[in-house]
């Protein structure tokens, strides 16, 4: 097996970026020079490849095969160029590509516009930095085979991504398997057998006209019209450094909303995230910004998206919490806007084979809307695009903040549409004299009082993950605390009605629930707690003594 330093050097000679080659011939010389600290920072940039998975690629941006960089990027597009192309048969495959506002998106952007196109295939580049919800958007509208937005979401500032969607029969959802494995399959047969620099490219691709923007901000805005209660309505947003306001705007004022009052230092793109230590909306401080402008304001709510928009963070006046203001779970929004939807299915009579989705590790709550209204209710594996792929799905959320509630033009998550919808519950609670408080307090009369938590363990090493996990199937728990464990669902075998994955469902006597689980991205062990009470006190008090009970059994576990 080569070194790291001759595999370094084999990369030097196929990389077209400036700025990654002289990051990498200074490591090479310094490790010469035996600086351990510079053969140390090789050796992990050469230890293998970054993976392609479901997720398609994301990491940090460098030269090397475990970062993101061009070569990676041009290997990537060439491979899933040959899928593409293997798919299609005798028909040119149409693939448009977005990018929003982070370090070398629009670079690799047009990379992947100029391989795809030299491929043969029909390549359209969105006109410039856009909301990643903007592309799977584009992907119908072109009635495209495939998509690919260059982003990494709320990632650190470092970080860059690479996320692929398909067209047709999967109605333009991020890929999921098989066709992450054939995807990676390609990828590494071009990484195995060419030099990148020798790829075909061409400059024939097409760039989309504003025409998609403009049909992506009707189809949004059309999502929740702005009620005359709306005038008035105080509310401050943030785009979180990204990509989200200037097509936000847009959809804003086309329905009929007044104007929110910006957080100005966060409203433009900026790679760098200058006034946040973590570009997401969930992480402690990244809001303290649009609280202070909701403190001098008096607002009624916040609205916060993601770099890439994709994701919606809501915030509300609280005299009891620390500052005056509380962000709402993203369960307590899914809740809320899984309740407009079903809603509003019922008011057209669209109930009978339609559904209301979320992930398994999202609050159960969502099942009990369902069955008020009489829809059908699906529990998928974590991320979109399972939720995406739920039949008849009419809205579906997972407690990480994303909200599809506009399947008809987006099988994605969707913070900018979902916005919207907020604003119109907002507006329409205003109008009767209520608050988006208030609309949690009725939530909980009518469906039950849900509260959530979720524990994180991390580890140093990833196998301590897969021996705790171990443990838990080899020895149930019997109780959590105080209280009984009723069943047990192992979900590594699927079955039934529930998807495969490693997941272990318990269920107490009670009706909590909880959820153990590895993290998808991170050395992380996942713990998902789950309760309902009789009121929004006792659901609080239940799920502190279930959390308690479950570090205790981490504890026994680990």
């Amino acid at each position: 097996m080569s070194t790291a330093a001759e595999q370094a050097r084999a990369w030097l000679a196929q990389d077209p970026d400036p700025v990654t080659r002289s990051e990498l011939e200074e490591l090479l010389a310094a490790a010469d020079d035996g600086d351990s600290a510079a053969a140390a920072d090789l050796d992990d940039r050469f230890a293998g490849r970054l993976a392609f998975g479901t997720a398609g690629l994301r990491g940090r941006l460098g030269a090397g095969s475990n970062r993101m960089n061009r070569v990676l990027v041009a290997q990537a597009a060439a491979g899933f160029a040959a899928y593409l192309l293997e798919r299609a048969g005798d028909d040119v495959p149409t693939v448009v590509v977005g990018y929003d506002g982070r370090r070398n998106s629009d670079v690799f952007a047009r990379d992947s516009a100029e391989l795809f196109a030299g491929a043969g295939l029909r390549a359209i580049l969105l006109p410039r930095l856009l909301p990643t919800p903007v592309l799977a958007f584009a992907v119908r509208e072109f009635g495209a085979d495939a998509g690919v937005m260059v982003t990494a979401s709320h990632n650190p500032p470092d970080d860059n991504g690479y996320k692929v969607y398909l067209g047709g029969a999967d109605e333009g959802s991020q890929i999921v398997s098989p066709a992450d494995a054939e995807i990676a399959a390609h990828i590494q047969r071009v990484a195995d057998e060419h030099d990148v620099t020798r790829l075909p490219r061409s400059v024939g691709y097409e760039v989309a006209g504003e025409s998609v923007v403009d049909a992506y901000v009707a189809a949004t805005a059309a999502v929740a019209p702005a009620p005359a209660s709306a005038e008035g309505l105080s509310w401050v947003y943030t785009a979180m450094h990204g990509v989200g306001w200037e097509t936000f705007s847009r959809i804003v004022d086309a329905a009929g909303y007044p104007a929110p009052i910006p957080v100005t230092a966060q409203i433009d793109p900026d790679g760098a995230f200058p006034t946040v230590a973590f570009p997401n909306p969930e992480e402690p401080g990244a809001m303290d910004l649009a609280f202070e402008a909701a403190r001098d304001a008096g607002a009624d709510l916040i609205i916060a998206n993601d770099p890439d928009a994709d994701r919606l963070a809501v915030a509300i006046p609280d005299q009891a919490a620390d500052g005056g203001w509380r962000r709402l779970t993203g369960n307590q929004i899914g809740l809320l806007l899984g309740w407009r939807a079903a809603r509003e299915a019922a008011e057209r009579g669209e109930v009978d084979g339609r559904s209301l989705a979320c992930s398994l590790v999202s609050s159960p709550g969502l099942a009990e809307i369902a069955a008020h209204y009489g829809l059908d209710f699906r529990a998928t594996l974590t991320g979109f695009k399972w939720i995406s792929r739920a039949p008849g799905i009419v809205f579906g959320f997972e407690e990480a903040l994303g909200y599809l509630v506009n399947p008809a033009t987006v099988r994605d998550k969707d913070g900018i549409s979902a916005a919207i919808a907020m604003l119109g519950m907002a507006a329409e609670a205003r109008g009767r004299g209520a608050t988006v408080a208030d609309l949690l307090d009725e939530l909980g009369a009518t469906f039950g009082h849900f509260a959530s938590d979720q524990i994180s363990v991390r580890v140093e090493d990833v196998s301590q993950i897969s021996d705790i996990m171990a443990a838990l199937r080899a020895q149930h728990p019997t109780s959590i605390g105080d209280v009984a464990v009723d069943r047990v669902d192992d979900l590594l075998a699927g079955g039934g009605d529930l998807p495969s994955g490693d997941v272990v469902r318990i269920w107490l006597t009670d009706g909590s629930r909880l959820i153990v689980r590895p993290s998808g991205t991170e050395p992380k062990l996942k713990l998902y707690i789950d309760v309902r009470g009789d009121s929004s006190a006792d659901a609080d008090a239940r799920l502190a003594a279930t959390a308690d009970g479950a570090r205790a059994l981490l504890d026994a576990l680990g």
